[in-house]
Order: structure tokens, then C-alpha cells, then sequence
């Protein structure tokens, strides 16, 4: 079978005006970057009716393993599916960012027959908006430095910024730095680092907010330092929220492209869900609503990380509600799970497959009994699966109480993805009330408690004299009512990432606290995980290259 991006490079796009067109989307309210991608206008977007009858579809997963589960190729698969069968639909993705593509992963538009195009824009530079978040983000850094530089009239103490700058990079060397050296012609000296674009309050910012005026209001509440008296200094203060808003104005129209099969998909925004709320911008989900019966949208990672920030996070501020989840895992990503070396997961192993699919069945838990959602378990087939294997896992998760619907997008593009389609139609029409991990009254101690002990199996939480102090001062300070975001390894349920399927009775330890006024969150920052991740021994840019004009390596 060809690469992903032969099978992208031999698609006949149609051109992006109809694509919009089969939307009833007009050429003025179209912004196109070429003949196969635009930006959608939001004002266009805002003056649509909204349409009560749509449906919310979230694709979740199992926890990660490196033999992969196809989040990404279900959500298009399914949305191809779906459109298949009839129905008017959309997909809802985040933009990839360059720290994976030229990291680990090596791109994420899908997989297969399953991938939205123009695959090779998409996982590069795209419409420019990381480059405007990165912009934004370091125009305030910039402002900071030289407010402190000409007089510092705010009182800023340099010991007390929190703002870092960020690169759509992974750079380890840039983790912990030293800036304004060289005299004092280059400001004061201090400590600083960046952070990854997609780890940026900014990037959360921009996903959350719903209008152009909510993004002004909350980049101006940004918290970036505090004054010698211990009190906020906020990019308000600078005067820079409006410069901000400028460079973004653009960046927060959504970007609409296509699937391998002309399915519309708006690809906006890119949090991860390991060190951020990992879901795509509230108005591209909002816009697709208006536009579509049925709207496919992922979180990232596995559903105790992506989906639970979905609902606590996204769903809790915009008011948005799914009405069914798919959960997605593979065979072999289950053999993993259950002790199985990467070497042998294509051999059958009704052992490590049992022992495996407990992380399935906690997940299965999560989405029912936590989030209070329905859901169905899509799994990805694979040639070296067998028919013990697949009868042995339908049978254990049948025991869970969920349905287990095999899929072949992959190969098969949306045929492949028909049978998933029809169940999750079914499954829409019986919604159920969505609940959340915690409410809003809750003390942020006793929100990450319950996300500990809810969601992650955890036994307790602890946290330094330090980290306990800086919980109650945001308290004391009024940011009770936020939610929690936390920055964990997503390869567990645990803060190890090395212990797979589903282990209980861990410690969740708090190792930093970080607060997030504008995006109106508080990230918690467990374990070892970084928000500025470094490249692999072998990275995937050793593998990307051009050949007679081609792009080859991306995947």
C-alpha cells in the first residue's frame, strides 16, 4: 500500500469555493489560501441560525501506545462515513504542529484512505495561525522586557515574571535560559524559557474564545508578572492586548479544507492534550453547528486526558454537549497495554490482550459513568488481528456495557467506516445529560482530587509546602471557580508513563502550578512532563526531504 502522502499526493482536490459550496457557504464570506484551502469569516459564521438538531460527535481513545491507535484517521473515517450514508456533515480538527511532525509522529492529517488535504500544507506552515499565536505570545514577552527596561513604572519584579516566550519547535535547550545579557543596554538580566506554541495560554486562549471581543477581553487578563507587592501585573497593564488581537484578527477565522473524499473539514487550532486542553477552537465547532446535521470533532490523547478537558474545559465555558463518544483503540495497542513487546503485538496473545483491555474498560468507565456520555468502541483493524482476538475483545467489552464496532477507514476510506456511521446515528438519538469531573464551587484542591481519584484511579494527591501555598493564594486571589487543567505523561493513567493498562492506587504528585487567567483555567503540572518537549534520538525530520520537487518522509 502507498504512504500517506503518496495516497494525499495522488487526490484530485476539488477546488475549496465548492467545497464551501456544498455548505451553502458564499465566495465573499471565503478567504482562500490557493485553490484547496480558505479561511471562513466568522462574522459570516455569526450570522447563520443555529441549528438545534445537531449533533456533537467526540472521538476519543484509548491511552496512547507507540503501536497507535488512529484517532485522527477515525474522526475524518467516520465524518467520510457518515456523508456516505446521507448525512450532512463536518469535521472538526486541530492543526498539527511542527514540534511533532518533525519530532515523533511525523504528521497528523489522518492516515490512509482517511486524511484531510492538502495534507502536506496542513502539517507545515498551513494559513500562518501558530506563527501568528507565536507572534502574539512573544510581542508580549517583548513589551514586558522593554516596560521594565524604560523605567519600570508598574514596579514589575523581574524575580516575579511568569511569561515565557514559545517557538512551534521542540528544543530542549531552550527549556532554561538566561536572557538580557551584555549590559544594560540589552535589559535586566534573569532567568527565563520558552515553551512549545501549542503549550502557550495564548493557544488556549484562542481555542476558547468566542468572539474576536472575548479573545481582546481575555488576552488583556493574561497574568504575565507581579509587582514587589506581590500584586498581578496583566498584559492589560502593558497596553497590549490590542496589538495582540491585531495579529490574531485573521489567525481566528476558521480554516476549511477537505477529506480524501470531499468531505468538508474546518482544521482550527492545536492545544495538546498532555499539557493543554488538546480540543479545537470553541468557533470552528460552533460555525460547523450551523452548518452541519452532524459535526465530528477529537480531543487529543486518551480519554482521561483529551476528553476530560473537553467536558470540564470546553464544554463547561462554551455550552456545547456531545451527544455520543467513539473510543478508539486497536488490537495490538491493547497487547501493549497488556505487557506485550512491540516486536510481537502483530502475534496473537489472548493473554496481553486480556490483560489490556482493562485500560479500554476504565476508559469505557470514564466516558459513560464520569462524563455521562454514550459512547462505542471503534477499532481500527489490522491484517495480523484474529478472529480469536476480535471475538475475545468484543466479548470483554460487550461485559462493559458498550458496543465494539470494527472499522477499516484506513484501507478502505469512508466504506470502511459505514457500520461505525450508522451506530453512532443510532446512538445520537438517545443523548444523555453530560456531567462533569467536578463543579464549579469546588476548591481547586478538591477538583484535582476528583480528577485524580475519578478519573486517573489515583489513591491520593500530594504537592509540596510550596505548591500547596501558591493553590491557596490563587484562591484567595478569586480563581476558585476555575477549572483544572492538568499536564501529565499521556502514555498512563498514572504520572509513569511506563505503567501501562490501568494501574490504580498511584500518587498523582503536583510538581508546579501555573495560572491561566485568561484562557480561565489552572494547569497543574504532575510528573515529569515538559511544555517545551524535545526531538527523539531519531527524529522524523532525518526522514523528510524533497525529491524532484516532491515532499517526501511526512509520514
Amino acid at each position: 500500500m502507498p504512504s500517506d502522502i503518496e495516497i494525499a499526493q495522488a487526490t484530485q482536490m476539488d477546488r475549496i469555493s465548492s467545497v464551501a459550496a456544498t455548505l451553502g457557504i458564499p465566495d465573499e464570506a471565503l478567504e482562500p489560501f490557493g485553490h484547496y484551502k480558505a479561511k471562513v469569516s466568522n462574522a459570516y459564521l455569526d450570522s447563520l441560525p443555529e441549528r438545534p438538531d445537531s449533533k456533537l460527535i467526540l472521538v476519543t481513545a484509548i491511552s496512547p501506545t507507540p503501536a497507535g491507535e488512529g484517532k485522527t484517521t477515525t474522526t475524518v473515517g467516520l465524518g467520510d462515513g457518515l456523508r456516505r450514508i446521507g448525512k450532512s456533515v463536518m469535521i472538526c480538527l486541530r492543526e498539527p504542529s511542527l514540534g511533532p511532525v518533525f519530532g515523533m509522529k511525523g504528521g497528523a492529517a489522518g492516515g490512509g484512505y482517511a486524511q484531510v488535504v492538502p495534507m502536506e500544507d496542513i502539517n507545515l506552515h498551513f494559513t500562518g495561525d501558530f506563527s501568528a499565536i507565536g507572534l502574539a505570545n512573544n510581542l508580549l514577552a517583548a513589551l514586558l522586557d522593554n516596560h521594565v527596561h524604560h523605567g519600570n513604572r508598574l514596579g514589575i519584579d523581574v524575580r516575579r515574571v511568569t511569561w515565557k516566550r514559545v517557538m512551534d519547535m521542540n528544543d530542549r535547550a531552550l527549556r532554561d535560559i538566561v536572557v538580557s545579557l551584555g549590559g544594560p543596554g540589552n535589559g535586566y538580566p534573569r532567568e527565563d524559557g520558552f515553551d512549545i506554541v501549542v503549550a502557550s495560554e495564548i493557544m488556549a486562549i484562542f481555542c476558547l474564545a468566542t468572539s474576536l471581543d472575548d479573545l481582546k477581553q481575555r488576552l488583556g487578563n493574561i497574568i504575565v508578572a507581579y509587582n514587589h507587592d506581590k500584586e498581578p501585573i496583566r498584559a492589560r497593564d502593558l497596553d497590549a492586548d490590542g496589538a495582540m488581537t491585531v495579529l490574531l484578527k485573521d489567525a481566528f477565522n476558521p480554516n476549511l479544507v477537505q477529506t480524501l473524499e470531499h468531505t468538508p473539514a474546518f482544521v482550527h487550532g492545536g492545544p495538546f492534550a498532555n499539557i493543554a486542553h488538546g480540543c479545537n477552537t470553541v468557533v470552528a465547532t460552533r460555525g460547523a453547528m450551523k452548518l452541519a446535521d452532524y459535526v465530528v470533532t477529537e480531543a487529543g490523547f486518551g480519554a482521561d486526558l483529551g476528553a476530560e478537558k473537553f467536558i470540564d474545559i470546553k464544554c463547561r465555558k462554551s455550552g456545547l454537549r456531545p451527544s455520543v463518544a467513539v473510543i478508539v483503540a486497536t488490537i495490538r495497542a491493547l497487547k501493549y497495554h497488556g505487557g506485550a513487546d512491540l516486536t510481537t503485538i502483530t502475534d496473537e496473545d489472548l493473554g496481553a490482550l486480556e490483560k489490556g483491555i482493562v485500560n479500554l474498560q476504565c476508559h469505557i468507565e470514564n466516558v459513560r459513568d464520569v462524563y455521562g456520555v454514550n459512547c462505542v468502541v471503534s477499532i481500527n483493524r489490522f491484517t495480523s488481528d484474529t478472529d480469536a482476538e476480535i471475538e475475545l475483545l468484543t466479548g470483554l467489552v460487550s461485559d462493559s456495557g458498550a458496543d465494539v464496532v470494527l472499522a477499516n477507514h484506513w484501507a478502505d476510506g469512508g466504506a470502511g467506516a459505514e457500520d461505525l456511521a450508522r451506530k453512532v446515528v443510532a446512538l445520537c438519538e438517545f443523548p444523555r445529560e453530560v456531567t462533569f469531573v467536578y463543579p464549579d464551587e469546588a476548591s481547586l484542591w478538591e477538583k484535582i482530587n476528583a480528577i485524580a481519584t475519578r478519573v486517573y484511579r489515583a489513591s491520593e494527591v500530594t504537592a509540596s509546602t510550596k505548591v500547596r501555598k501558591q493553590i491557596k493564594d490563587l484562591e484567595e486571589m478569586g480563581y476558585c471557580h476555575l477549572p483544572v487543567c492538568v499536564a501529565k505523561t499521556q502514555y498512563s493513567f498514572s504520572t509513569d508513563a511506563s505503567l501501562r493498562a490501568a494501574p490504580t492506587g498511584h500518587v498523582l504528585d503536583i510538581r508546579e502550578v501555573r495560572l491561566s487567567a485568561g484562557a480561565e483555567f489552572v494547569v497543574m503540572v504532575c510528573g515529569d512532563i515538559m511544555t517545551m518537549p524535545g526531538l527523539p534520538k531519531v527524529p522524523a525530520a532525518e526522514r523528510i526531504d524533497l525529491v524532484d520537487g516532491a515532499v517526501v518522509g511526512l509520514f
